[in-house]
């Protein structure tokens, strides 16, 4: 056992945390139909500032990898200038804060792609389920494959992202490479088929996030790169044959980068366990620790050195001073599900805090 607990300071790459209480990326369906955020946004992530680090829900960061209606981007930049608006408000509560970029890759419809456009993905493997728009439920389409070279274009939009995120004030980037996006449909055997240099081994499909944290960490610097994955979820119909020789394998390749941190949230019962994964990535970053953890289990696993920091999902969204909550013991409030992606202040901005948060109330004023 360690001495460190939830509340230790952490540094993560060129990140300082000060407590080891990570808000997990959340999709809040919260931007419009160009995938803009407002001062809503700004308020929903300055009320949760005192989290050690904030990520956010999912961003698009082309037009192509949108996945779902109102989720938001950072393709442009009006997106650049909509999302200034939110870190400057954490900031000056405070706060830190890094853009998730996230690819939805097949997972989409061609009523939110451009043009009508067919979603991609590594193969043309239609995923059983469907998108939920605005005209209702529609069964998933069978995605056009990528070619070679759209596949390393798709790799430079992420790092174009990634440096329009540091221009909105972002403190870094986390790539989602999991939940069945575009990253995993590349890593596991039942998405990719290909025959090229991006299919076939596991080193091979590795190949693409590989390449992408390496594209992003130029931009930006990889002391400001983060990665999520999420080893045996079954989310979004995707399924891989071995797990643990797939990220295995991208995590060997991954160590050398020294990225500031690697976010893991298995699937529970998953080979690929949290004490297998902090193992294998000694040394290439801070591990972040997600899925299932209540204070208790989330101050053993620090304790006991298993993560660096923990991972909270829900509880933030009822508890926007969670960190507190934790720290004095008081009860946690709980979320509506009713009101997760429903849109307005709802269920998103009017939770309470145990203090009046002020200073957050300034910033977004401000």
């Amino acid at each position: 056992m360690t001495s460190l607990t939830l509340f230790s300071p952490l540094a993560a790459g060129r990140l300082q945390l000060p407590n080891r209480i990570v808000m997990a990326p959340m999709t809040r369906s919260r931007a419009d139909d160009d995938g803009l955020v407002g001062p809503l946004t700004a308020q929903y992530y300055a009320q949760r500032a005192g989290a050690g680090l904030m990520i956010t829900e999912g961003l698009f960061p082309d037009p192509m990898g949108k996945g779902y209606v109102r989720t938001p981007g950072l393709a442009d930049a009006r997106h650049v200038q909509a999302w200034r608006g939110v870190t400057q408000a954490v900031h000056a509560a405070g706060g830190r804060i890094v853009a998730q970029l996230m690819h939805a890759g097949r997972i989409s419809d061609p009523l939110l792609l451009p043009g009508g456009a067919t979603p991609v993905a590594p193969s043309p493997v239609r995923p059983h389920g469907s998108t939920y728009t605005d005209s209702g439920s529609r069964p998933h389409v069978t995605p056009r494959a990528l070619s070679t070279a759209e596949v390393r274009a798709v790799v430079e939009q992420f790092a174009a992202a990634a440096r329009r995120a540091i221009a909105a004030g972002f403190d870094g980037v986390e790539l989602h490479a999991g939940s069945g996006y575009l990253p995993m449909q590349f890593l596991s055997t039942g998405t990719n088929q290909r025959v090229d240099a991006y299919g076939g081994s596991a080193t091979k499909r590795a190949r693409f996030v590989v390449e992408t944290l390496e594209a992003i960490a130029a931009a930006i610097g990889a002391d400001r790169t983060g990665l999520k994955v999420t080893p045996g979820k079954p989310f979004n119909d995707i399924g891989d044959d071995d797990p643990v020789a797939t990220y295995g394998t991208l995590l060997a390749a991954l160590r050398p980068l020294r990225i500031a941190f690697l976010e893991m949230a298995p699937e529970p019962g998953s080979a690929f366990t949290h004490e297998l994964a902090h193992r294998l990535f000694d040394g290439g970053g801070a591990y972040f620790a997600g899925v299932g953890f209540d204070q208790r289990r989330g101050a053993e696993f620090t304790a006991s050195g298993c993560a660096d920091a923990i991972v909270y999902g829900q509880p933030f969204i009822a508890n926007p001073d969670l960190p507190q909550r934790f720290a004095t013991g008081a009860p946690l409030a709980q979320a509506d599900p009713a009101t997760f992606y429903a849109g307005g202040a709802r269920g998103y901005v009017d939770y309470p805090a145990l203090m009046p948060a002020r200073r957050h109330e300034a910033a977004v004023a401000a």
